[in-house]
């Protein structure tokens, strides 16, 4: 639905011709790359159960190889229908009504009423100012304010003078990552179901009040989440510009490599597990209701200056994404790094918050550092309380459009992490 909205109102092309591409390479196939071979097979042990998850998803039973060509001629089929009939091909047709059947001899709850009544809702993204520059997100019930938040807290500070992977620097990260998630944690849900503060929790006077919990030179254990009515009162990311000035910022996910493995009969994808995001505790805001959102981790971030199109990135990875974004932000606004010096940089990533679901940080987390940062850093955090752990990286996946208002031109990133490219034309 979101597809027909988008191009109900900016497109020019018809759907047929647009999801032509698309068709060809599900038909004929595409070599598989090397990050996305290691990925698949990782996630068919757990998804093979689910009917048609391994007529779909693999070749003779077993995760495509790297190079391999993989073809799957069910979703070319699923995509033709969607391009002649439109978003209730995929709503209110067949498709539906095999999802459905589906999800009912599974023991789901999703029926083909719920598809017939989905609707895309036009949202308008929230923003602050950081140090010149006016970063925009989406607000719950995704985790997009958290970004924001977290540069509220270390717009105080002088993280230029510090410098880049600095203990300092890391220091303040972490700590003022720790206090977002916190109300992350608390009140990002689905607007619908509950009245969210977000005014107040991406205000600078919230942040002041917030920031008095940050230790300069000791890791907190635990933090409140906070009051925010104050008495002043696997996912993939694209971004697409062209020659008219527009810019767009995408991203989208299953959630879990491979979603939730249920792949309705002969259509040629699977459903995503997003749901697993609610709880069933009845005092939380992510409590699971009929007909409500899920808190959901997926944020494109847009940045503007001066009221004109600056930036648009996003990173990838759950909740390293808002983790992602300010970093990416202060490497750039901070440390005086390019647009792609800011994505190759060493991240850092903090894990074990207290979450949307019910769990609540009383250790301090989990600190996760890829390969150079100097190892006297890493002793410095240690000694601050931090707790080091051990874990395969990297952290997020990065890609970015900037805009040169000088040069009229467009300058694009990408990096290693994972797979994606920079490309002109």
């Amino acid at each position: 639905d979101g597809w027909y909205e988008l191009h109900k109102k900016f497109g020019r092309l018809p759907m047929t011709t647009i999801l032509s591409p698309a068709i060809a390479y599900a038909r004929e196939g595409f070599p598989v790359s090397e990050v996305i071979a290691y990925g698949w097979k990782l996630n068919i042990p757990g998804r093979k159960k689910y009917p048609g998850f391994l007529e779909t998803y693999t070749i003779d039973g077993k995760a495509p190889e790297k190079g391999q060509i993989f073809q799957n001629p069910r979703l070319a089929a699923t995509l033709e229908k969607i391009a002649k009939n439109g978003r209730d091909a995929f709503y209110k047709g067949d498709i539906a009504r095999t999802i459905a059947d589906y999800m009912q001899r599974q023991g789901g709850f999703l029926s083909y009423e719920d598809l017939a009544a989905h609707k895309s809702e036009w949202v308008d993204p929230v923003s602050i100012n950081y140090r010149g520059y006016d970063v925009w997100e989406l607000p719950p019930n995704g985790q997009g304010i958290a970004a924001l938040q977290i540069l509220n807290l270390l717009e105080a500070y002088d993280m230029k003078s510090f410098g880049f992977g600095s203990t300092a620097h890391l220091h303040l990260f972490l700590e003022a990552k720790k206090i977002a998630y916190e109300d992350r944690a608390r009140f990002y849900a689905d607007p619908a179901f509950h009245k969210i503060p977000v005014a107040e929790l991406i205000s600078k006077p919230y942040a002041t009040e917030r920031r008095k919990l940050l230790d300069k030179n000791r890791a907190g254990r635990s933090y409140p989440a906070g009051n925010p009515v104050l008495e002043s009162g696997d996912t993939i990311y694209l971004t697409v510009a062209d020659n008219e000035g527009n810019m767009i910022s995408l991203i989208q996910s299953n959630y879990r490599g491979m979603g939730s493995g249920m792949t309705p009969d002969d259509l040629g994808f699977c459903l995503q597990d997003r749901g697993e995001l609610f709880t069933l505790e009845a005092d939380q805001f992510n409590t699971y209701a009929p007909g409500k959102r899920p808190f959901h981790t997926i944020i494109p971030a847009f940045v503007t200056r001066d009221g004109k199109p600056f930036m648009s990135f996003g990173v990838m990875g759950g909740s390293m994404q808002p983790q992602g974004h300010v970093q990416i932000l202060l490497n750039m606004i901070d440390f005086g790094m390019n647009l792609q010096e800011a994505g190759d940089a060493p991240r850092i990533r903090h894990g074990e918050s207290s979450q949307p679901t019910g769990e609540v940080m009383t250790d301090g987390g989990q600190v996760y550092l890829e390969s150079g940062f100097h190892p006297e850093v890493l002793r410095d955090l240690d000694q601050m309380g931090h707790h080091i752990g051990v874990s395969t990286g990297g952290y997020g996946g990065y890609q970015a459009i900037m805009y040169d208002a000088v040069n009229q031109i467009y300058i694009g990133a990408s990096e290693s992490r994972k797979d994606g490219m920079a490309a002109g034309y």
